[in-house]
This record gives C-alpha cells, sequence and structure tokens, in this order.
C-alpha cells in the first residue's frame, strides 16, 4: 500500500469496533488510476450510493470522496484506488447505532496498469447462495470468492462462479459476457453476484445504441456454445477467453464484438 486516509486523517487502521471489521457491514469499490485520473468514477459512485441506500448506511458527500481521492493520488499516474465505507463503530451486537457515523476509508496501491492479452479460465468448484438483498452491491463479505480464489488452480487466471443451481453468474474478480454470432448474453444478478461497472457501461452502451443483451439464466452447456467469452471488471477492463480449463472449448473469433470494442476503449479513458 502507498498511502491511506480514514475518514479524512493519515492514517492506516480503524477501531477494533468498526463494524465493516466486526460483521462485515459495508460496501467497498475498486478503481482503476490511470494517468492519474480515477477510471468509471461516476458509475462507481452511483454504485456506492446505491449499495449504501440499500444497506441503510449513510452515503459519504461524493464530492469530498472525490477531494480525497485527488488527494490521495496526487501524482502518481498508475495505482488502485479502494474505497471502503462501513457503518462505523458499535459494541458487540449486531444492533447498529442509528445516530453512529460511517467509517470511509480511501487506500492507494501499486499497479503497473491495465494489462492486454487473453485470458484462461477454470470452473470453480466453489457455489454461490442466494440472498436477493444483496444481489448485485459489493459488500464486505467476500468469503465466498476467498474461498473459490483458495480452489482456483494456479494455472488460470480467473475461474466463472456458478450457483447452487447450475446457473452461471460471474467470474470470481468479473462480469460475463459471451457472444453468438452478433448477439451478446450476460447471466442475471437478480439472486446473487456483483454488478460491476464495467457491466454498467457495456448496458448502457447497448442502450445508447438501440442493441439489445440478453440477461437471463443460463447453464454452463450455454456457456459452452459461445463463440466469444468475455470477462470485465473494472482493473481488467473487457477481456476475451482463450481456453477454459478441462472444458473442450475454445473461442470461435478472434474479433471483439464491436459493442464490447467501444466498452473497452472507455474503460480507462
Amino acid at each position: 500500500m502507498i498511502r491511506s486516509l480514514v475518514n479524512g486523517e493519515p492514517r492506516d487502521q480503524v477501531s477494533v469496533l468498526d463494524r465493516g471489521l466486526q460483521f462485515g457491514d459495508g460496501l467497498f469499490e475498486t478503481i482503476a488510476v490511470t494517468g492519474g485520473h480515477p477510471c468509471l468514477w461516476d458509475y462507481h459512485m452511483q454504485r456506492l450510493q446505491s449499495g449504501c441506500e440499500r444497506l441503510g448506511i449513510t452515503s459519504p458527500d461524493v464530492c469530498l470522496l472525490k477531494q480525497e481521492a485527488l488527494e490521495l493520488i496526487a501524482d502518481q499516474s498508475e495505482a488502485v484506488l479502494k474505497i471502503t465505507v462501513t457503518r462505523g463503530i458499535s459494541e458487540r451486537g449486531y444492533k447498529a447505532d442509528p445516530y453512529e457515523s460511517p467509517t470511509r476509508i480511501l487506500a492507494l496501491f501499486d499497479w503497473d496498469g491495465p494489462v492486454s492479452g487473453t485470458l484462461k479460465i477454470a470452473v470453480s468448484p466453489r457455489r454461490l447462495g442466494h440472498n436477493s438483498d444483496l444481489a448485485g452491491i459489493k459488500h464486505l463479505n467476500r468469503l465466498e470468492q476467498v474461498l473459490a480464489r483458495a480452489a482456483c488452480p494456479e494455472d488460470v487466471d480467473e475461474a466463472l462462479m456458478l450457483d447452487h443451481h447450475g446457473h452461471v453468474i460471474e467470474g470470481m474478480m468479473s462480469n460475463l459476457f459471451w457472444q453468438e454470432g452478433q448477439r451478446l448474453y450476460t447471466p442475471s444478478l437478480q439472486r446473487c453476484g456483483v454488478a460491476g461497472v464495467v457491466r454498467a457501461l457495456i448496458l448502457e452502451i447497448a442502450r445508447e445504441q438501440g442493441a439489445h443483451i440478453e440477461t437471463g439464466d443460463f447453464m454452463l452447456q450455454d456457456i459452452l456454445q459461445a463463440d466469444a467469452l468475455y470477462l470485465t471488471s473494472s482493473l481488467a477492463g473487457v477481456r476475451s477467453v482463450s481456453r477454459i480449463s478441462g472444458y473442450d472449448w475454445h473461442a470461435r473469433t478472434a474479433d471483439v464484438h464491436p459493442l464490447l470494442k467501444e466498452a473497452a476503449g472507455r474503460v480507462f479513458d
């Protein structure tokens, strides 16, 4: 870590009573910094504010977050900025103090910048549980992803995660799109999964262009019929998949779908 702020002060520690530490009671955003600029800032702030509203956490002022983010970035050209917001401090027990102020943490990490090239992926043996109250938001409880990462083979870059019904949901650290001909598909995130900011950008571009992206419940067998697979995230941008470990699948086209190519060009602007 390069440096950090806790509630606007240069610190790298929080109280042992912070509810983010005690219960995972909070949210976070992982933001790419390129050319000293926090990429997709508005998308990250929209997701953070939406998550705070759904969890009943008072959302930090976006202008204050931007001010602190730029202060932290300073002259750092390439970096990763992580913003964490928790419900604040409380004594033991799940009941929160309605008058307690949220904790905001901004931390800056070294990063070499976006990486290009295709990905080799696996299918995780770990499964995602359903919880529509938490689906889509980037809350602090990431134990499913921690366990999936521990089970991930070392020779792959990512792993697809399925739910307990066998529906493909997302990657451990990314969202999934795939292509059949010129049609695009992406899994529904109504019951589990994280609604990524690059996913939001792609869906917005589709609306602008009047294009249709099919969203729904899909099994692994559906994915294996795809001509091309793409994983998206704030740090990876839009990257094509070349192979799925353990499965007889390979990309049937080397050409990135035009809509996804446009999105890829906007991610790190």
